[in-house]
């Protein structure tokens, strides 16, 4: 029942209690149970809207890929700062392999990237940083395969 009520909620959480009762075929109160115990352990994090970027002015996508200069605590903390401080960084990740980081990133123009890599490259130093324009978006979703 549990993944029925986040299947249905991932697809739109803005549906109320009503119709989501219906939906997973439960009564609203132990539909409103099932979900205040899914948030309280964490499962549901949040309920947010999926914008349109391009209707936004935010076109375009690039992945970013980072190897870092040092591995020291210090050069961490600075770099988790200066991520977690750029608003078009939409995810961050530590990676296995030749690269140490890549970052998803979401700007208007290649003019607009190269804004943000200097803000980036000013708030901490890196070896090296390479980066890739999305051409298509094929897949994109925001829903987990549960």
């Amino acid at each position: 029942m549990d993944r029925r009520i986040l299947r249905a909620l991932q697809s739109d959480a803005a549906q109320g209690l009503e119709a989501l009762s219906e939906r997973v075929h439960l009564s609203r109160n132990a539909l409103w149970r099932r979900v205040k115990r899914l948030e309280e352990a964490g499962v549901i994090r949040g309920r947010v809207a999926v914008l349109d970027p391009a209707a936004l002015g935010l076109g375009l996508s690039v992945f970013v890929m980072i190897r870092a200069g040092s591995h020291e605590p210090g050069w961490l903390e600075r770099f988790q700062a200066a991520v977690t401080s750029l608003p078009e960084i939409q995810g961050a990740h530590r990676m296995t392999g030749e690269l140490d980081y890549v970052l998803r990133v979401r700007v208007r123009d290649v003019a607009d990237y190269d804004r943000f890599y200097k803000a980036l490259i000013a708030r901490v130093p890196v070896a090296d940083v390479s980066a890739s324009f999305v051409m298509e978006d094929i897949v994109d979703r925001t829903t987990l395969p549960i």
